[in-house]
């Protein structure tokens, strides 16, 4: 059996897969998904696995050079904005309508499905090297 944190075996296969600026979203309940990009539904209920939950996991697998937020966080939830700043205080964010993020979603290898129930819970992390 796997050591690390990470035991969901989808989210390991894509993790594993990436490569340096390759890109993974992790959001809300609500976002919608593109055809065409993998989705990892790991909702369970209302708040289970909460954003944070599942974004702190996945820190533990992927090196992040940069992330990706809708700008409306900033007013619509500007809780989760400081915990994601918290969390990865080094990383530098860049902020973009929320319509480009769904848009941005067909270039991520997948994206990972939380319970979250926080509007603009939402996040693409681009992939750095290790070296």
């Amino acid at each position: 059996m796997k050591k690390t944190k990470m035991i969901n075996s989808d989210m390991s296969r894509v993790i594993a897969q990436m490569g340096h600026f390759d890109k993974l979203s992790i959001g809300d309940a609500g976002m919608p998904v593109p055809m065409g990009t993998e989705k990892i539904d790991l909702a369970v209920d209302n708040g289970i696995p909460s954003f944070m939950q599942v974004l702190t996991n996945v820190l533990e697998e992927l090196e992040v050079q940069r992330i990706y937020l809708a700008e409306e966080i900033k007013t619509e939830n500007p809780k989760m904005l400081e915990n994601i700043k918290e969390l990865m205080p080094e990383t530098p964010i860049t902020f973009m309508p929320h319509s480009d993020m769904k848009q941005d979603l067909n270039n991520c290898h997948a994206f990972v499905r939380t319970g979250e129930m926080t509007p603009y819970s939402n996040i693409i992390l681009e992939s750095g090297v290790v070296f």
